[in-house]
């Protein structure tokens, strides 16, 4: 690493396995890095990526959050709120910001243990437990099926369905040009709710009045709630699973912590924004920028992509001494792994709920457990890093 040439690919699979080495050269070599191939700036350092994220002005995300949808210049629907700019984002964030406040996150606490425990409960007295399969993929669906008001018997499907369309052949881009799903999935769903109101996050869109941008005093359409409903499950899905898989890889790769967090519960939740910083289930975070803007001593032109690179400046050594050390002692409250800004990530209280609990649960039933490295496998897609198998010897 230290003699070769610098480039740095999110799409690279070998980069992807693997991507810290690259992100210190990044940050130290060149912080404002361009990739000619796939045609994006990229920034690494702590204080440049927060500033990509807390200046909307410059940096634009009404294109699109990802680089393949900037690429496309595809009409983003209204309502997905994380591709999109002020006024109209103030506007539909305000719609949702009520459904998770701290009060209503944490009274979801007691579902959640009860969600957890039916995934954990029956490998008590085994051997062998997936972190992704058993308990990743199941525990985030419930919680996201619950809010919405999806049946249990229907909740595997909509997840496999959103995973699909996350997934990517590896070291290409997304298919569909990175498009945003239609959420016709959901279609029935909101349809008979319309008529069968009932205490979830679906019928709350539906009888929701609010004031759009032009003034005027309406309910959401139904694509619009269509696509709200996909916005939230694909995120609640999603990265909450990637967030569980690195719990188990990583208190397996430090067993002495593991043990502490065992002895000392009330370590876990510092423990969960420590993995959050170390290991960030969203890794970059693409902008369209909006003007000519000077960074590092050179013009990044107007109309170019920018890919803010949170999994790099999470790990910083201005910002967080020591950055590729894990401890779950330190103080790392104020990472980016939730992005920073007016798109400071809604569900970021759920998540770290979840995380929270999963690992409380997990620590009570089974305090040991070593990872299957050669059988465990990384998920191939372009937007989250994570498990797509995660197996495990339960001690």
């Amino acid at each position: 690493m230290t003699t070769s040439t610098l480039y740095y690919d999110h799409y690279d699979v070998t980069i992807y396995a693997d991507p810290y080495p690259v992100y210190r050269r990044l940050r130290e070599e060149s912080p404002l890095y361009y990739n000619d191939k796939h045609g994006y700036y990229v920034l690494s350092r702590f204080a440049d990526v927060e500033r990509g994220l807390t200046d909307p002005a410059t940096f634009i995300s009404g294109r699109g959050a990802v680089v393949e949808l900037i690429k496309s210049g595809l009409e983003i629907p209204p309502g997905v709120i994380i591709f999109e700019d002020p006024p109209i984002h103030t506007i539909h964030r305000r719609l949702l910001s009520g459904v998770f406040t701290p009060r209503k996150v944490l009274a979801l606490e007691p579902a959640i243990r009860e969600f957890t425990a039916r995934s954990l409960d029956p490998f008590i007295g085994s051997r062998d437990f997936d972190f992704v399969a058993d308990l990743g993929a199941q525990m985030p669906m419930r919680v996201i099926g619950m809010l919405l008001g999806i049946p249990e018997d229907d909740q595997e499907e909509i997840r496999t369905h959103i995973d699909d369309n996350l997934r990517t052949e590896a070291g290409k881009p997304m298919r569909n040009s990175g498009a945003v799903p239609s959420g016709e999935i959901f279609a029935d769903y909101i349809d008979w709710r319309a008529g069968h109101p009932s205490d979830d996050l679906m019928t709350d869109l539906l009888q929701a009045e609010f004031e759009d941008e032009t003034g005027t005093r309406r309910r959401l359409s139904r694509g619009e709630i269509l696509t709200y409903v996909t916005v939230i499950a694909g995120a609640g899905n999603e990265t909450t699973n990637r967030l569980i898989g690195w719990t188990g890889k990583v208190l397996a790769d430090h067993p002495e912590q593991r043990r502490e967090l065992a002895a000392d519960p009330g370590l876990i939740p510092n423990a969960i924004e420590e993995l959050l910083r170390y290991e960030p289930p969203a890794q970059h975070i693409a902008r369209y920028v909006a003007r000519d803007v000077e960074l590092d001593g050179q013009l990044v032109p107007e109309g170019s992509i920018m890919l803010l690179l949170a999994g790099s400046a999470n790990r910083d050594d201005r910002h967080y001494p020591d950055g590729d050390r894990f401890d779950i002692h330190r103080e790392a409250s104020a990472t980016l792994s939730f992005g920073r800004g007016i798109h400071f990530c809604l569900g970021a209280a759920l998540a770290r709920l979840e995380g929270r609990t999963a690992l409380e649960e997990m620590l009570k039933r089974f305090p040991d457990w070593e990872v299957d490295t050669e059988r465990a496998t990384l998920a191939s897609t372009s937007t989250v890093r994570g498990w797509e198998s995660l197996p495990a010897r339960l001690g």
